[in-house]
C-alpha cells in the first residue's frame, strides 16, 4: 500500500469516526448523576474524539510525508 492509498483510507476511516460521534451526540444530554448508562454514552463519545483526533495527527504526518516524497518542486 503507498502512501496516497493508506492517506484515502485514514481519511476514510476519520469521516465514518466523525459520523458516528455525531450521532452519539445527537442523543447525549449529559451526565446524570449516579448513571451508568450516561456515563457509558459519555466514555463512548471520549473514545471516538480522541480516535478522530488520532487519525487526523496521522492523516496530517503522512501528508506531510508526501509532500517531502514529492521535492522542494512539488
Amino acid at each position: 500500500m503507498d502512501l496516497t492509498e493508506k492517506l484515502a483510507e485514514l481519511e476514510r476511516k476519520r469521516m465514518e469516526t466523525v459520523a458516528k460521534l455525531k450521532e452519539r451526540l445527537k442523543y447525549f444530554h449529559g451526565i446524570k448523576h449516579e448513571n451508568a448508562d450516561s456515563e457509558y454514552k459519555y466514555n463512548q463519545i471520549k473514545v471516538l474524539e480522541a480516535h478522530v483526533l488520532s487519525l487526523t495527527e496521522e492523516i496530517e504526518e503522512l501528508k506531510a510525508k508526501i509532500r517531502y516524497s514529492q521535492g522542494p518542486l512539488a
